[in-house]
């Protein structure tokens, strides 16, 4: 019934849009050591979703990979000789043999060390195969499929036919220690079908050159941490790496973790490269980088996009590696394959729109000068505005109207907070309590959604930088850079009596963009009754934010749309529905709101792995075609501009184009039917229909005079009692650092 299910789900995969070989690819001159394509190999298949070496993490490899994949199995062998492809000699952290046999535990003393656990080379292979099962042996990513899976042996990879086949022995010397012998199991299988054969002990490749030699596989000496003992030579590391030609004696290419060639500083920023790869390529050896995986956290440069580290490696203009050990293939291969010599200004295929989310928020402060130059250079369509007022009626852009999370007014401005229950339901320091000069003298902060949920910090380097931007400075900065368009955006809590509405149509008319049709501007806003206000300017697109998840658009509801907006912003949520991070179903929200002529936008993506299902490949990349080419939606809010237009610049976002690979969408629900129904999550109830009542709003209040000289509080304001104060400064003392991710959290 496995089987099935995983065929299943490979068969809908492939049908979503299958990749055709075309008569003749173009080739790309590759910086590798011969010049051809790097290699993609899959360390233990789909090893980032399924158990390691697993049936169906092999499965999965396959058919989402290139076509050149090369599967890799860590060689392990029981007492009777058996070869396995698991991970590590202890059999403990992969698999369920510590509760099966719980007092089974040895101290073995490995490379001068003393582990501890359940070794393979203590049981047979039928033990093993009849009562162990595989579980993922990283915390982090799915366990819905643990104890459903057996242990593979060498030979059931080898009997997918896998393009190519990496077989990496660790552990040679501790098993020769025991009477096994990696060799000799080699030459049992006379070395039919392996390609690559690596290892970090030279005594043990010297062993095998000549049957290697003659079975054409590839040897590849592998070098671990630069201290490690070598156990052939007892030399460290960092002594052999200095001999590179040495090593070609023997091998024909060597495997480094990833920090031989990009090290991190101490502030986990690139230092610059090594020579490693030049060194290397000189001396005639490719050179095989390992540590690749979507949910690991690696340096700011790479913006939490794992593709942007594959080009790092692969597209610097300097060198590139011949090939990746990486846990989720699927992204390797579209690096390589998709986004690797991007051309810049290489035009966008399709119509989908690259709308910003306070601009390039993920890499400086948001609403800030920086972050919407970012935007500019990374290709946003559309930069965004969300207007907020001053006490003294500067209209200027920032995400909120409380300026706490993203500015360092706590320290200066403590006494000015307030709470407004209509905006938000903890105490916070508003704009419209602040004048523009003092808004102007507060540091912006860059905003992590994420950073109380494991310390996904964003871009400290410049957690400060910039200067917001006055409404009148964004368009006239929009205009200059000739951006295919301006959104501005007019909260229904910022609105109320403020003016709001009346300073953007001012800005606007006086920077002459309500009288050309070069630039869009889009109007959103989550009020109906804003949207009307602007019915009168025909070049506006209008746009309705949807806050509330919505399982469908009944056509009522869709023809009241219509009578206020041109355009929806949706949540992510209500076009797949998620639960425990997959994703379990789709919803038809965006076909209903094509049929009633409405563009639809879906907000907010984020490149953080924590934020993407693991439908994904927790892949930003996946996110982008799942929502545009799978869900056909005619724009993306995003944080991350860059990786939105690397996916569209790229042909293989264009999937009625042959190629020979494609970056396919999701199929919502096809990977948690692999599990077992009781390891599922519990099914969640349907989101509710939008109703037609919920798009209506009231109309705009009269405007008040909140510049007034009296110093007279605007009408949201409570009266500034001592007591009032008190409490809000002391809510805010004790709830700031710890409750402002809740302030601003994701949907």
């Amino acid at each position: 019934m496995l089987r099935f299910f995983i065929f299943f789900f490979l068969f809908i995969h492939s049908c979503v849009a299958a990749p055709k070989i075309p008569a003749a690819v173009p080739a790309t001159k590759w910086l590798t050591l011969n010049g051809q394509e790097p290699a993609v190999v899959a360390r233990g298949g789909f090893s980032g979703l399924f158990p390691e070496s697993s049936a169906s993490a092999n499965d999965l490899a396959i058919s989402t990979s290139s076509p050149g994949l090369t599967m890799l199995c860590n060689l392990q062998m029981t007492k009777d000789g058996v070869g396995l492809c698991l991970s590590d000699i202890r059999l403990d952290n992969a698999t369920t043999i510590s509760t099966l046999f719980p007092k089974a535990q040895k101290t073995y003393k490995v490379y001068g060390q003393d582990l501890k656990g359940w070794f393979v080379l203590d049981y047979s292979a039928d033990t093993i195969f009849s009562n162990v099962s595989l579980v993922q042996n990283i915390f982090s990513r799915p366990s819905i499929f643990d104890g459903q899976m057996p242990v593979s042996a060498v030979e059931d990879v080898l009997g997918i036919k896998p393009p190519k086949f990496w077989l990496s022995v660790q552990y040679d010397a501790f098993y020769m220690e025991h009477k096994l012998s990696a060799a000799a199991y080699l030459r049992s299988l006379r070395f039919r079908g392996i390609t690559f054969i690596s290892s970090p002990e030279i005594g043990f490749l010297k062993s095998i050159g000549m049957d290697a030699l003659r079975a054409k596989t590839k040897l590849i000496f592998e070098f671990k941490d630069p201290e490690a003992i070598e156990p052939t030579t007892n030399k460290k590391y960092s002594e052999i790496q200095k001999n590179l030609a040495a090593i070609k004696a023997f091998a024909s290419g060597v495997l480094v973790p990833k920090d031989y060639i990009w090290a991190l500083d101490s502030a986990n920023y690139l230092k610059p490269a090594s020579t490693f790869v030049a060194d290397a390529h000189k001396a005639g050896l490719e050179v095989y980088a390992s540590g690749f995986a979507n949910d690991y956290r690696t340096s700011y440069n790479y913006s939490y996009d794992p593709s942007a580290e594959y080009l790092q490696f692969v597209d610097n203009g300097q060198f590139s590696v011949d090939g990746f050990i990486t846990d989720f293939p699927p992204t390797a291969s579209q690096a390589i394959s998709c986004l690797s010599h991007q051309k810049a200004n290489l035009p966008k295929i399709g119509n989908a729109l690259v709308i910003t989310h306070n601009g390039a928020s993920g890499e400086y402060p948001g609403c800030t000068d920086m972050a919407y130059q970012k935007a500019v250079d990374d290709g946003a369509d559309v930069i965004d505005c969300s207007v907020q007022m001053s006490k003294d009626g500067m209209a200027f852009c920032h995400d909120s109207a409380d300026i706490t999370a993203t500015t360092n007014a706590m320290t200066t401005f403590m006494s000015r907070a307030t709470s407004v229950p209509e905006i938000q339901p903890t105490n916070g320091i508003f704009s419209f309590d602040l004048t523009w000069a003092e808004i102007q003298s507060l540091k912006p902060q860059i905003q992590s959604p994420f950073s109380t949920s494991g310390g996904f910090q964003r871009n400290p380097a410049n957690k400060n930088a910039g200067k917001f931007m006055t409404l009148v400075d964004f368009l006239e900065f929009g205009k200059a850079k000739a951006v295919t368009g301006v959104l501005i955006n007019i909260q229904a809590t910022s609105k109320k009596g403020l003016g709001i509405v009346d300073a953007v149509k001012s800005a606007l008319t006086n920077s002459t963009l309500d009288k050309q049709s070069t630039q869009n501007v889009l109007i959103q806003s989550d009020d109906s009754s804003v949207l009307s206000s602007f019915e009168a300017v025909p070049p506006y697109t209008r746009v309705l934010t949807i806050d509330k998840e919505i399982g469908d658009a009944p056509k009522p509801s869709v023809d009241e749309i219509k009578k206020h907006a041109e355009a929806v912003n949706l949540k992510r949520s209500s076009l797949d529905t998620i639960s425990e991070s997959f994703a379990t179903g789709k919803t038809n929200v965006v076909e209903e709101m094509h049929k009633g002529n409405i563009s639809v936008y879906v907000s907010v993506l984020r490149n953080e792995y924590i934020s993407i299902a693991f439908d994904y490949f927790s892949d930003p990349t996946v996110e982008l075609a799942t929502f545009i080419a799978g869900n056909g939606v005619d724009g993306v809010i995003t944080e991350f501009p860059a990786t939105a237009t690397r996916y569209l610049r790229s042909p293989c976002s264009d999937l009625n184009k042959d190629q020979p690979y494609a970056i396919l969408p999701a199929e919502a629900g096809a990977l948690l039917s692999v599990a077992a129904k009781e390891a599922q999550p519990p099914a969640i109830a349907p989101s509710p229909p939008l109703d037609a009542k919920d798009v209506i709003d009231p109309p705009l209040p009269p405007v008040a005079n909140i510049g007034s000289s009296d110093g007279e509080a605007p009408p949201h304001a409570p009266p500034h009692s001592g007591t009032i104060a008190t409490s809000a400064n002391l809510g805010l003392s004790l709830l700031a650092i710890l409750a402002l991710g809740v302030l601003f959290a994701v949907e």
